[in-house]
């Protein structure tokens, strides 16, 4: 009876241990001792650069002109007006990325004052503004997917006033480093959440492993990207996602200016 007892504790203890080792893992820690670890996999957040872009040999944006008419008291409305040339808005761009696409195609990303873009699918846009502002508008071409045209000819930075009476007074070219934040944007669906596109517009600066940088905290984790380019970001969880890009000197020291950090909320969600 006595054996059959024993017999009976070894087994149930066994299956325990048994049950025990397909939860968790024993792993060696540096002082030596064992440490458990569960063998649940935890997603390990990611940015690396996108190949491959499309190239846009010759293709130019510029703004034709921009208009104002006051409205009430204290606004005025202005029309950004742009000519684009060697480049179609609304064609899709071929591509082998799984990343957001758009439905109607190649565009204009207006961005004002850093805040997140309009895409324009035809050559022009309409905002209120308020009298005695001041404002920076960066525009550029974009692929379907959002990647931007990084060159000179393809992209736009104005920086301009409405005065009391709602004209637009356009100031002096901007000499100062800038970074402007695109991508990503919004809200993400279905697939779509998998791989996100993380790009930006740099103005008066370029980016070098010896001097500037861009600081890419991605949900806490830091990224420092020393390549102007497209890159991709995986292994975001479904919720709320923070995006924040910032202009950094050689030393990692945040640059100074107007235009050189910028945080976006984003969410993704499973449909």
């Amino acid at each position: 009876m006595k054996k059959n007892i024993l017999k009976s504790v070894a087994a149930l203890l066994a299956i325990t241990g048994t049950l025990a080792s397909c939860q968790n893992t024993a792993t060696k820690t540096t002082t030596g001792q064992d440490s458990i670890v569960s063998t649940d996999t935890v997603t390990e957040i990611t940015v690396t650069p996108v190949s491959d872009s499309k190239a846009f040999p010759g293709a130019d944006l510029k703004i034709a002109s921009i208009t104002s008419e006051k409205v009430g008291a204290d606004s005025a409305k202005v029309t950004v007006k742009y000519a684009v040339s060697n480049f179609k808005l609304t064609e899709q761009t071929a591509h082998e990325h799984h990343m957001a696409n758009s439905h109607d195609g190649q565009h204009i990303h207006f961005i004002l004052d850093n805040k997140p873009y309009a895409a324009l699918y035809k050559p022009e846009n309409t905002v209120t503004l308020a009298l005695n502002s001041e404002h920076y508008l960066m525009s550029f071409l974009s692929r379907s997917y959002h990647e931007s045209i990084k060159t000179n000819e393809a992209s736009k930075l104005v920086k301009f006033k409405i005065d009391k009476d709602g004209k637009v007074v356009q100031d002096a070219a901007v000499t100062a480093p800038s970074l402007f934040y695109s991508r990503p944007k919004g809200e993400y669906k279905g697939e779509d959440t998998k791989v996100l596109l993380l790009d930006f517009f740099l103005v008066n600066t370029t980016l070098a492993a010896d001097g500037n940088k861009v600081l890419a905290d991605v949900n806490g984790k830091q990224f420092t990207l020393d390549k102007w380019g497209p890159y991709e970001i995986k292994g975001l969880p479904l919720g709320d996602v923070k995006v924040k890009l910032t202009l950094v000197d050689k030393d990692g020291n945040a640059i100074t200016g107007d235009n050189v950090s910028v945080e976006r909320d984003i969410k993704l969600l499973a449909q």
